[in-house]
């Protein structure tokens, strides 16, 4: 058994256009590196749980749910909010409310800003009116941390759909009509999501304080006679037209894109073994958006390939061998969760493939061909051009070899309980 590349687990290195996989057999280092793309700026959260900028054409290593770090790839997507960090701006409407500037915001500079609740019974909130808005849905985010407050809401106020939050309890208290999402970042700051349901074409996105005491109902007509010193933070606001939020896209004045990412062209036709191997992955979906994300050994052609991918089954990961116009060893598993890491594997060799995830055997099947020699000679993060991967990853390897059963299930499992529970971002609720 050899593993032939290496890529993450930990092990980064990146550079304008470039990212770094490797061969080391025999301790004899071999750069195998990915061509990268995105014609933009884009950010990531760093090792010291901090947003930044990363240049163009720069990979991004991430660090938002994960100490190991993640290769990070997103589609193109578009801030509209205009002012994403400037909430003094007249731009945002204050109603019941007042913002003070000078707190220390997710970027680590002295930029973010204060939502104060006033003295009339009222609701306390600030929001921006977009409309005539092209037909679709729609994702509101924000960074909050809690001040004297601790609940707080997301909204269209044209609409009245909303998500309410507690961040005490790093919880979603109601959905209305928009699905949330609560993400825990460094420095008690949390990132804020709330996507609508259906199409509008008018979006006024709403951030609101609640009084402790909300439990549940509109917070639009949730009104309170606030003290006029209470509140909480706030940062970095976005709009995307987008079923999920993504990375942070800062602008001041006018809408930013960030661009689509790409990467492809690693490994040669040294690297991998046409007739048997194993492709292993340690993966995250950014999404259950049912779209097609596949990551591929092919010929540069695309007529044989070697496939993991997310397909457009909510919560599925699939596999498969593709020799010609003939398809083998093709396996289907249902998920509870995509956005969840998991480790899996695809073996394949003549009448002999199987699919492993997250340590079992999860489909098999003892019939089928492999590849003729010199044909496998690229890894990529899509499938011809398209069905780009969008996700995270931890982690890539490829065996020129078949491994064993036990070997594939020690490959594809945890080698602790707490390590399990880390690199699932999950909470330790108890450690006995």
């Amino acid at each position: 058994m050899a593993q032939t590349l290496k890529f993450g687990n930990k092990v980064w290195a990146a550079k304008e256009e470039s990212v770094l996989a490797y061969n080391d057999i025999n301790n004899n280092y071999k750069p195998l590196p990915f061509s990268f793309s995105r014609a933009s700026i884009g950010t990531r959260v760093n090792k010291d749980g901090l947003i930044e900028t990363m240049g163009q054409d720069i990979a991004r290593i991430d660090y938002t749910d994960s100490a190991d770090g993640v290769l990070l790839l997103e589609p193109s997507s578009t801030n509209l909010a205009t002012y994403s960090e400037a909430f003094d701006n007249a731009y945002w409407t204050k109603s019941g409310s007042s913002v003070v500037s000078g707190f220390t915001s997710p970027d680590g500079t002295a930029n973010a800003f204060k939502l104060v609740e006033g003295t009339t019974n009222s609701d306390h909130s600030i929001y921006a009116t977009f409309t005539s808005l092209p037909s679709g849905i729609y994702t509101i985010s924000a960074y909050v941390k809690k001040g004297e407050r601790h609940k707080c809401a997301l909204a269209d106020r044209n609409s009245g759909i909303y998500v309410s939050f507690d961040l005490n309890n790093i919880t979603v208290i109601e959905q209305g009509g928009m699905i949330g999402n609560i993400e825990l970042l460094s420095n008690g700051w949390f990132k804020l999501s709330a996507t609508t349901s259906n199409a509008l074409t008018i979006i006024v996105p709403q951030i609101f304080i609640l009084e402790d005491s909300y439990t549940t109902g509109l917070p639009i007509f949730q009104t309170y006679t606030g003290d006029g010193t209470s509140g909480v933070e706030i940062f970095g606001a976005m709009l995307e037209q987008n079923s999920y939020a993504t990375s942070y896209i800062p602008t001041s004045g006018s809408s930013v894109t960030r661009a689509v990412e790409t990467c492809n062209n690693s490994g040669n036709s040294e690297v991998f073994n046409d007739s048997e191997g194993v492709l292993f992955a340690n993966i995250a979906a950014l999404a259950n958006d049912q779209t097609e994300r596949q990551m591929s050994i092919d010929d540069g052609n695309g007529i044989n390939r070697i496939v993991l991918r997310y397909n457009s089954v909510s919560n599925n990961i699939n596999s498969y061998l593709f020799n010609g116009s003939v398809q083998g060893g093709e396996f289907n598993q249902s998920l509870s969760d995509i956005t969840l890491f998991l480790k899996c594997a695809f073996k394949y060799k003549t009448n002999d493939f199987s699919f492993w995830v997250n340590g079992f055997k999860v489909g098999e099947d003892i019939n089928g061909s492999t590849f003729s020699d010199g044909t496998l000679t690229d890894l990529n993060f899509d499938f011809g051009g398209s069905f780009n991967f969008y996700g995270k990853t931890k982690e890539i390897g490829y065996y020129d070899t078949i491994l064993t059963d036990l070997e594939l299930e020690t490959l594809t499992s945890y080698r602790s309980w707490v390590s399990m529970v880390n690199e699932l971002n999950l909470n330790i609720i108890y450690n006995g």
